[in-house]
């Protein structure tokens, strides 16, 4: 086996309703330009993001996840196990923008609450049901003793 340690620089995420995708991530804050979307007469299959620390978010239609992955297959309803983590500057930048979200319609997973390892956090889904961080920066005098699980 290499000891060659393998980096992180992208997120892929197969989405059903670009435009809609793309309504969310935009109010949640990312810049998304209409010219980088690729589409085709049938409609708007990728786009990619990069984020200020250099990773890749991206998002791809059902059309085009069957094309580069014959054995992509829709998951399960409420199979998602993963969280897609967004770091904003401040404890009320999270009620804020969970606040903008929800009253968008979109649904929350969990409120904004005082997290035990010191940040305020929160998890709303995106219209695939993506469950969406939205975390501050971590205060260590908020610490709390981690729960027993």
């Amino acid at each position: 086996m290499s000891d060659v340690q393998p980096v992180l620089d992208q997120i892929n995420l197969v989405v059903r309703d670009m435009d809609a995708t793309l309504t969310f991530y935009r109010r949640l804050g990312l810049d998304i330009p209409d010219r980088a979307v690729w589409r085709t007469d049938s409609g708007a299959h990728h786009v990619t993001v990069t984020m200020p620390n250099g990773v890749d978010l991206e998002f791809d239609s059902v059309a085009l996840a069957q094309e580069y992955n014959a054995g992509w297959r829709e998951p399960p309803s409420g199979s998602g196990r993963c969280v897609v983590g967004f770091k904003l500057p401040s404890r009320d930048a999270v009620d804020d923008r969970y606040a903008e979200l929800i009253g968008a319609g979109y649904p929350g997973r969990r409120p904004p609450y005082d997290a035990f390892w010191g940040a305020r956090y929160a998890i709303v889904a995106d219209p695939d049901g993506n469950e969406v961080g939205l975390m501050s920066p971590t205060d260590p005098a908020r610490r709390a003793a981690s729960p027993a699980v």
